[in-house]
This record gives structure tokens, sequence and C-alpha cells, in this order.
């Protein structure tokens, strides 16, 4: 799904540099590293503050925890996501309240968001998913007239551009009062290992973070709250500081190589490409089809027998899963969510395909349907 080797062969020199300087300096923990590395991605973000912590699941749990909620006060998110954005709510005995996405976005949908909206909701986490923005005019809005904060969960968007209707951009996870992503090595901004990472212009907040993700402390050993223990460390951050100058031209590629799988697959009955919202980039993340009077499930084992890799983002909803499912919900309460779990199938998408790769690729999923 992935080619982190060619892609760490272009930059090897600059990587070994790097690490061979963390480890000389012995600065492993807290080093001038991240330092450098939050400052740089806070100018590419254009956001006041980022704030490095251990992985993307610890961004939102730390990001929640800096709120100051209270014990069964509700958090609304996407139903099609992966589990951690729900699982970090629960954890915190809040209450995770899922809701339906858009059909051709996948993203969260505003106007369930809205219907879902109580009077213990306190927070929406919008995922962008796949790569490009959820509607944040609109959830902003939402969120502006009912007083709930907002917690981007920018995990597979990094780079990702959203225009308002007044003509102004924003990078995705700069939005809300509270931004977050992950550097797991398969992001489009990935380090090797673990890795994450919280946005926010609001200095308060970015205080508290910064103490709750260590210890709870604001001065040594003085703990002023509960907090965990969330870093991440300087070899990482000197990985992501290589990176991150790359991160455009890795999200061209990959914007370069879904146009080239939309030029084999448009107009095929079986097959619905990905659709790029009005108002957000598509930064490709993955590449996710819809197939639609076929078995989705045999095409990914009919690939498989060929030797390509092809994923299935999400098999179970999460208002299934044993975690989640309280006896709150119905499947009829998420209809656009119980098709996407029975169509969607993402192929290989990174920033090092080529035209032959590709050309392999889409040939087998068109022969698939022929045979």
């Amino acid at each position: 799904m992935v080619d982190l080797v060619s892609q760490y062969q272009k930059i090897k020199s600059e990587i070994d540099k790097k690490v061979i300087e963390v480890m000389e300096s012995s600065a492993y923990i807290n080093g001038p590293e991240v330092k450098a590395f939050e400052k740089e991605l806070a100018d590419y973000l254009e956001v006041k503050h980022v704030i490095a912590c251990a992985n993307g699941t610890d961004a939102l749990q730390v990001a929640l925890m800096s709120l100051g909620l209270e014990p069964g006060d509700e958090v609304i998110t996407s139903n099609f996501t992966f589990a951690a954005t729900a699982e970090v709510i629960d954890l915190l005995k809040l209450k995770s309240v899922l809701v339906d996405v858009d059909p051709e976005t996948f993203n969260i949908n505003p106007k369930e968001l809205e219907k879902a909206i109580s009077p213990k909701t306190k927070a929406i986490i919008p995922v962008h998913l796949f790569g490009q923005c959820a509607n944040m005019e609109a959830i902003l809005e939402i969120a502006k007239k009912h007083d709930l904060a907002v917690i981007e969960d920018t995990a597979q968007a990094m780079g990702s551009d959203f225009t308002f209707s007044n003509g102004e951009t924003k990078k995705a996870g700069t939005m809300g009062h509270l931004g977050c992503t992950s550097f797991f090595p398969s992001k489009n901004l990935g380090c090797f290992g673990d890795g994450g990472a919280i946005f926010t212009n609001n200095d308060d907040l970015a205080y508290r973070i910064r103490g709750i993700a260590n210890h709870g402390m604001y001065e040594r050993y003085y703990h002023d709250e509960i907090g965990v223990n969330s870093r991440l460390d300087s070899m990482q951050a000197a990985i992501l500081r290589v990176k991150l100058p790359h991160l455009e031209q890795y999200n061209k590629a990959r914007r370069w190589a879904a146009n080239e799988y939309d030029k084999r697959f448009e107009g095929n009955p079986n097959i619905s490409i990905p659709k790029r919202s009005e108002n957000s980039t598509h930064v490709f993340h993955q590449y996710t089809l819809k197939i639609k009077n076929a078995d989705r499930n045999l095409l990914q084992k009919y690939l498989t027998e060929k030797e390509i890799p092809a994923m299935i983002y999400y098999p179970v909803p999460l208002h299934q899963q044993k975690a989640y499912n309280r006896g709150a919900y119905a499947d009829e309460q998420f209809p656009i969510t119980m098709d996407l779990v029975e169509q969607v199938i993402s192929l290989p998408m990174h920033s090092e395909l080529s035209i032959s790769q590709i050309e392999k690729i889409s040939t087998n999923v068109l022969n698939f349907f022929n045979e």
C-alpha cells in the first residue's frame, strides 16, 4: 500500500546525517530538534502553536483533556472512521455520539451533526478522512451557534487546504479550536515510528496542553493537574524536519497518481472514483473507490491473488463495534455508512507510485469486472 523504502532512499543522506547528529548530541527527549520541528511545522501551517507528542491518539486525548470537560459530556464524531477518534472520548469518561457521513466525501455530514446536538454536547471532532477536509465552514457555524469546541482530526489530511466562501484558505487542522495529527510512517508526513502533534492559535490552550502532555507539570516537579507522558522523541523530530520540506511534493505526487487512476476507471459502471470536494484540496492519504453491483470482497481477494494489495477502510462501523455499541444505535440511523462498509476499497497510494505500477493495478481491477 505504501513504499517507504523508495521514499527513504531519495532522502537517505539527509536522514542519516540528522539521525547521527541526534545520537552524537544525546539530546533524545525534548531536545533542540523537537523545538525546531514545532516551529517549522507552525510556520508551514500558519498557526501560532504546535505541540508535538507521542502519537496521534495521544494528540486527540490531550486536546480533549485541555478543554476541561466533565464525565458524561457528549462529543460528536463520525461513525465512519478509525476507532482512535471515538476511543479517546470514552477513555476520558465522556460520551461519544456517532453520526452519519456524506456519501461522496465520506466526511461527517453537518446536517446529521446538528441533529445530534443535545444539552450535554460540548465538542465536535470532525475527521478529515482519506485526504480532504470535512465541510469546516458549516461545522464552524454550527459550533458557534451552539457554543461547542471543535477539534479537527487531520491525521489523514496533512497539507490539505480548505477554502471558505469569502475566499479565505486555511490548512487542515488550523480552523477549529484545536487540530490533531499523527506522524505514523504511512501518513503523508510520517516519521520512522510513532509521533503526533496538536495545533492551536489559542495561547491558553497551548500552555495547558504543554503541561498536560508533561505529567501535568508547568514547573518541574510541581504537578498542577493530572497529566500524561506524551513526547515526540528527538530522532523522530529530526526525521520529520527533513521530510516536511518535501510534503508539498509528496502530496503533488499523490494527486498525480490519483488522476492517473481516475483516467483508467472513469466511466466504468461498477466503479465510483473519489469525489473531490469543492472547498477542499485532496492529498489522497488513501485512494478509495466505491464498488457498485459487484462483490467488493471478491475484488480484494482477486487483487491479493495477483499480488496487489488492497485495503478495506473500514469493514465494521464504530456503532457495531463491541466497545462502542451501547444499545443506543441502530443500523437504520447510518444508511450511508452502512453502504460504504460494503462498497469501499482502497488501492495502493503513495508518493513513489510509477505509471507502470498504476497501469498494472488498474488493469487488474478492470479485468475483475470483465472475467
